[in-house]
């Protein structure tokens, strides 16, 4: 399945950030959903600025539009505020993209793991997230990094403890 554009990707003003704060507010909020979307439908979970600034995301190539990087910021940084977005580094070039923020996904672990009797049982990063068990889940493939995240929010809430394997995280027990 390819994924579906919105009907204002093809509206020449939307690659254009417009000086109406109310329109401008409407627009990033249009942008910062259509990020969210594609990220989720192309499974992006870290990016680079200048390398997504180049996808298909950013550039409506039979308009002949794109959104320029001080545009692309603007939307990052709206993101950012929405907890959609942390950087990776102080110059916020790169970033984790959350279409599902790490609390989602640890929730969602949760759950699974609860619906197939994985209490009380440790189980390996790894088995999270490339496992037999998991092909078919939303967390399937899902970047280390936000893994760890989700299930740090759990271990904040005493329903899972993280175990370290030849010293560093390597497994989960949920409880």
């Amino acid at each position: 399945m390819s994924f579906q554009w919105p009907w204002h990707f093809d509206f020449p003003p939307f690659f254009t950030i417009q000086p109406n704060l109310s329109t401008r507010d409407k627009q990033l909020k249009a942008w910062g959903r259509l990020v969210l979307d594609y990220c989720q439908a192309n499974r992006i979970y870290t990016t680079d600025l200048d390398e997504i600034s180049k996808s298909d995301l950013f550039n409506n190539r039979r308009l002949n539009r794109h959104l320029d990087l001080s545009g692309i910021r603007a939307v990052f940084e709206f993101l950012e505020l929405q907890k959609h977005v942390e950087w990776k580094d102080k110059d916020k070039t790169r970033c984790n993209i959350y279409w599902r923020r790490p609390e989602e996904w640890g929730q969602l672990l949760y759950e699974w793991a609860n619906s197939i009797g994985l209490l009380n049982t440790v189980v390996t990063l790894y088995e999270l997230t490339q496992g037999e068990d998991v092909v078919k889940e939303s967390f399937f493939g899902l970047d280390k990094d936000v893994l760890l995240k989700g299930l740090q929010h759990l271990e904040d809430q005493g329903k899972a403890v993280l175990i370290d394997i030849d010293g560093e995280k390597g497994g989960v027990k949920f409880l």
